[in-house]
């Protein structure tokens, strides 16, 4: 699975150079894998209810050009890998076609209380984009 998701860039978004702040991308992967487990028909809230919640254990993240004031940006995510209890995506961030930020994260679900829990049905049946 695949899911592109885009964003301009605002003032709030910068630094006094006009160059997105480098924690930033961290909220612009975050809204868009946000939005493709939305449009996978993953409900978060319902998820919440009967005690489940994703959880990031790891970003591992490359800074390769910088977004800069009023760019218009596209964020592609897609899933890397899926076990019982982990899934893994990849996240790109580019503007006009060039990639500007790079991202693997990893993603667990848990209880409530923070103890690992089986992914739910819906989303450990995801495909890997390099999966048939």
């Amino acid at each position: 699975m695949t899911h592109l998701w885009p964003v301009r860039v605002y003032y709030e978004d910068v630094d006094l150079a006009g160059i997105v702040y480098y924690a930033n991308y961290l909220r612009f992967i975050e809204r868009a894998r946000s939005e493709m487990i939305r449009a996978a028909g993953i409900d978060q809230a319902a998820m919440r209810a009967a005690g489940h919640v994703f959880a990031v254990t790891r970003v591992e993240a490359d800074y390769l050009r910088p977004a800069r004031y009023d760019d218009t940006l596209e964020i592609e995510t897609s899933v890397a890998a899926v076990s019982r209890v982990r899934f893994v995506l990849e996240q790109t961030v580019r503007r006009d076609g060039t990639d500007l930020f790079r991202a693997r994260v990893t993603i667990v679900c848990m209880d409530t209380d923070g103890r690992p829990r089986r992914l739910p049905a819906e989303v450990a049946g995801i495909k890997a984009s390099d999966d048939p």
